[in-house]
């Protein structure tokens, strides 16, 4: 759904991360006109996937007094969210618009932002340049921090130490929460490895079943993912009896026999942060972003698929995460024996936003 930018981190590092300790607390500043936020979302809202994330976040801020949500669900990539958008605006008067799909920022989103100066709008990836209008942004969480959980408590819940991943495309984002996944697991578990096979596109249900079949028939007792509605992968491995480990929003309903945990999104603590900007009549950052150390991720509760172990691991590396641990330390070599990390890079450094291969312990290609 997203790709990576080798500046957004830099950005991040040089203090927006800082925006969330510094917002005021949610539900104190109260603005003289209504907040009305505006979310349009590429697929349907209960995908159990990348969707469902925001309108969680979204029912959230439906619950806060002088805040009115607006949605609009299944809008594809095309002129059609831009009619979403100005409807949005000239029926309902939003003053901020959640645009969550990638291809909803370039021309969509940032033409519409040219045509409505005083209208704010948010994108759902770290796309927003200098240049680009002051009253765009975008935001991002580094969710491959929630996979090494996943990693971690996969590692302990294996009994065969094999993770199958169901990915969609080779890009930075996907390999980050593979290679996230692997170490993770090996922090607990020295010997396990991950099994990738790549579908080729964000949504492809009948593929995503073959892959998940296939990884389960390679010996894999464990299957997770990265695409954007992870219920067939997260189905499939509960039908054929192995444990599962989530992505973007919870799937712990699906797998009441071998849920173990999931990568969350916490899209609700930016949200916050933008209502409370527009209550105080006050700018809204034009990028945000972060991690498990300012409270923009979780992983989902444990499930049945979690041994004891397993979760007093992955609660430690959760708070390792907050304390902002680094989780790759080098030297690390790729799967082809070339080394590519050499010492110790932190969990925001720019260069990881370049990712390109898979590491040493990933059974794949990304050719």
């Amino acid at each position: 759904m997203f790709t990576s930018s080798l500046t957004r981190r830099s950005l991040l590092k040089a203090g927006a991360a800082g925006v969330a300790a510094a917002a005021l607390p949610f539900g104190v500043a109260r603005a003289a006109n209504p907040i009305v936020i505006g979310a349009v979302y590429v697929g349907p809202r209960d995908d159990f996937g990348w969707n469902q994330a925001h309108a969680v976040a979204m029912d959230v801020l439906k619950q806060v007094p002088g805040v009115t949500v607006i949605e609009e669900e299944k809008v594809p990539e095309t002129d059609a969210v831009t009619q979403s958008m100005e409807s949005m605006i000239n029926l309902d008067q939003a003053n901020l618009i959640l645009a969550t799909s990638f291809g909803y920022y370039t021309p969509f989103m940032v033409e519409a932002a040219k045509k409505y100066p005083n209208v704010q709008f948010r994108h759902a990836a770290p796309l927003w340049k200098e240049g680009d209008p002051k009253n765009a942004g975008s935001y991002f969480c580094y969710l491959n921090q929630a996979h090494f959980v996943n990693g971690v408590a996969a590692g302990l819940s294996s009994k065969s130490g094999k993770i199958g991943f169901v990915a969609a495309k080779p890009i930075p984002s996907v390999l980050s929460n593979i290679n996230s996944v692997l170490l993770g697991a090996r922090s607990v578990n020295p010997n396990a490895t991950v099994q990738v096979i790549f579908t080729g596109e964000w949504s492809l249900p009948v593929r995503e079943a073959e892959a998940s079949n296939a990884l389960i028939d390679a010996g894999c007792d464990v299957i997770t993912c990265h695409v954007d509605g992870p219920k067939v992968v997260v189905e499939t491995a509960e039908s054929r009896g192995v444990k599962s480990c989530g992505h973007n929003a919870s799937q712990a309903p699906l797998a009441p026999k071998g849920f173990i945990t999931g990568a969350e999104y916490k899209w609700e603590t930016i949200y916050k942060i933008y209502a409370d900007a527009l209550a105080a009549g006050t700018e809204l950052p034009n990028f945000i972003a972060g991690g498990y150390h300012n409270d923009m991720l979780r992983n989902t509760a444990y499930g049945a698929g979690a041994t004891p172990e397993a979760i007093k691991a992955a609660d430690a590396a959760i708070e390792g995460l907050k304390a902002k641990k680094p989780i790759y330390v080098g030297p690390l070599k790729d799967n082809t024996g070339k080394l590519v990390i050499e010492g110790t890079k932190d969990n925001y450094d720019p260069v990881l936003d370049g990712m390109n291969f898979l590491l040493e312990g990933v059974q794949g290609s990304i050719t």
